[in-house]
């Protein structure tokens, strides 16, 4: 098998069980040696084109986005969002989604943005290409075996951030074999701290995304998960996130 910003605008509920998720889970010991067949420079320039044939690729599918975000004080949920949609992309590449579930939200203390919904849709389910690649420093720091694949693990962070971007920064598993992204784990940013009282803070999650093999070819993003306390300067809020997609079926097909 294999996030969000946050806007705080009320008092936060106590969180008396911390949040953490965990990047590590399912992964063996990490070995720093070098690849052995070929550079780290031909690693990732091997990811970059086959992570762009991919989300090409993905843009013929179509597939279900599940949605869960909830809201937690101890083990108890406080409130949830929960949407299911349909996703497909028009023949320009545009995405279109189609609301098949909703219900009504009822999460505590914080609200939903436009910048959550593009984590969901964009960094959550993260391909990096050879034009993302460039935007970034990928540092190498070794093979390790996740589940039952071997793969090559990256660090990656902005090389420089621009005013009105936003980027991803955490760590990347790279098949071995595919050289294509199975697994993700880190945040969106930059974040920004209240420092007056009329700023909005904008902190994010941590996040880990698996990708499964379609078709025996493209591995596309199918299951997300975050468990995370973000600390505001008013108090600390525990959530959860759940974020499924199946169903991946190729446009025109029976």
């Amino acid at each position: 098998m294999k996030t969000y910003v946050i806007c705080l605008w009320v008092a936060l509920l106590p969180a008396g069980l911390w949040g953490q998720t965990k990047c590590d889970e399912g992964n063996g010991p990490l070995d720093s040696s070098t690849p052995k067949t070929m550079s780290v420079q031909d690693v990732i320039q091997k990811l970059g084109a086959t992570e762009a044939a991919a989300k090409e690729a993905r843009l013929h599918y179509t597939y279900k986005q599940d949605v869960l975000v909830q809201t937690l004080s101890g083990k108890d949920v406080t409130g949830e969002f929960h949407e299911v949609t349909t996703v497909s992309y028009d023949d320009k590449g545009r995405r279109q989604e189609v609301v098949t579930f909703a219900a009504q939200p009822s999460l505590r203390g914080v609200q939903l943005t436009a910048e959550d919904m593009e984590d969901i849709r964009t960094f959550m389910p993260l391909m990096l290409t050879s034009e993302d690649l460039p935007q970034y420093n990928l540092t190498y720091d070794g093979q390790q075996h996740v589940d039952d694949l071997d793969t090559y693990e990256f660090h990656v962070v902005p090389k420089k951030e621009e005013k009105g971007k936003r980027y991803f920064q955490g760590r990347i598993w790279v098949d071995a074999q595919d050289f294509q992204i199975v697994k993700v784990c880190g945040k969106s940013g930059p974040e920004k701290v209240q420092v007056k009282k009329r700023d909005r803070p904008e902190l994010h999650p941590t996040f880990v995304t698996y990708r499964e093999q379609v078709d025996g070819r493209y591995w596309f993003p199918t299951y997300t998960r975050s468990d995370d306390t973000l600390y505001f300067k008013a108090g600390s809020v525990h959530m959860k996130e759940i974020i499924k997609y199946t169903g991946y079926k190729r446009a025109g097909t029976p």
